[in-house]
């Protein structure tokens, strides 16, 4: 998927670092479609991560994180972490390129799950590896999130049944020492991809999200 910002799946909120710079809400508000997170259930602090957007400016995805930012910090002990990272993808065709000499891929579950899975990565590594070797392992591990979210009838995947606004949805969903990735589609014309650590995947569910400047409302007034 051709994007220009920063993705979806990169942890922390984005947060503006003066007033008059963009606010992390600005890319989530020219999306023409809607955005999901956990659903009412959830009474955690919510917060935003950045959109990706294709090089015409098209926001094609992005996320919301819902519990504790995760952290990168030496100290942070991610065994600590409590978090989900929910990753809303519009279902796009296959299309011509911005600038007409190509064409985009089309947008599927598989994407979702693609972006979900390499978002898990950038924000959780081995304790015991060395930060100079993070990339390698990151480059490594980011190849094979993507060959598993293009399996994901193989056995890399197990069934699970979520609420998405209300209605039983079935969603891929695998775990591993990092933490769990799923992926599913919902009735609104887009993917959902979520993934997280400290919080089970199995008592969540997931609605469109209302009012998406409460989530940074809501990252200011708690952190």
């Amino acid at each position: 998927m051709e994007t220009t910002s920063r993705v979806a799946g990169e942890p922390g909120p984005a947060a503006p670092e003066d007033p008059g710079a963009e606010r992390a809400v600005d890319g989530f508000l020219t999306a023409s479609f809607p955005w999901y997170g956990l659903d009412e259930a959830f009474t955690g602090p919510r917060w935003l991560m950045r959109v990706g957007a294709a090089a015409d400016g098209t926001v094609e995805h992005g996320s919301t994180g819902h519990g504790e930012p995760p952290s990168l910090k030496v100290e942070a002990n991610p065994d600590n972490q409590r978090f989900a990272v929910t990753v809303t993808v519009a279902s796009r065709p296959v299309r011509r390129s911005a600038d007409g000499t190509g064409v985009l891929e089309a947008t599927s579950v598989s994407t979702a799950a693609w972006l979900a899975g390499s978002g898990l990565l950038s924000c959780t590594w081995p304790q015991e590896m060395e930060r100079g070797l993070r990339q390698d392992w990151l480059d490594q591990q980011t190849v094979v999130a993507w060959e598993l979210a293009d399996d994901l009838g193989g056995t890399g995947w197990s069934a699970l049944s979520l609420p998405v606004d209300g209605v039983p949805t079935d969603f891929h969903y695998r775990e591993s020492e990092y933490g769990w990735v799923l992926a599913g589609s919902a009735r609104e014309g887009v993917h959902i991809g979520a993934y997280g650590r400290g919080m089970s995947a199995y008592g969540l569910g997931f609605s469109v999200v209302k009012d998406i400047e409460s989530y940074e409302h809501d990252e200011r007034d708690e952190h």
